[in-house]
């Protein structure tokens, strides 16, 4: 098997201990992404969603998938209320970006994320064909 690492620094770079991506054969693993660097950061949570799920989009796709073969994601979260129920203006970000070929999800309240003012941060996982 062969594992090929990738940083994406042109979408979402990676810190100095992880890499941003795993490829192994056609699995792609993704570190999980927030809002830094982004005018999001410290904005509200669905504003972060929205970063989130377009980067790892971008990334799905500069590896040559489409976000339908994301299979599985976890969520996590600073605080559950932003986040759930699910509805509303949640439900057309992740429509925005998925139509209705949905990952796999699981929500995940944790006490903090990498910098003050990131509530949401997401890991996935993709198989390509």
């Amino acid at each position: 098997m062969v594992k090929t690492r990738n940083n994406h620094d042109d979408i979402y770079g990676a810190g100095p201990t992880y890499v941003r991506t795993v490829r192994a054969n056609n699995a792609l693993y993704i570190s999980g992404c927030t809002a830094r660097f982004s005018d999001a950061a410290g904005g509200t949570a669905m504003d972060q969603l929205g970063v989130v799920l377009d980067r790892i989009t971008r990334i799905v796709r500069a590896e040559g998938g489409e976000p339908s073969d994301i299979v599985a994601m976890t969520t996590y979260t600073t605080d559950m209320k932003l986040i759930w129920p699910i509805e509303g203006s949640q439900v057309d970000i992740w429509t925005d970006y998925f139509q209705g070929d949905w990952p796999t999800n699981s929500y995940v309240e944790v006490s903090a994320l990498a910098e003050p003012g990131l509530f949401i941060e997401i890991t996935a996982t993709a198989i390509f064909e």
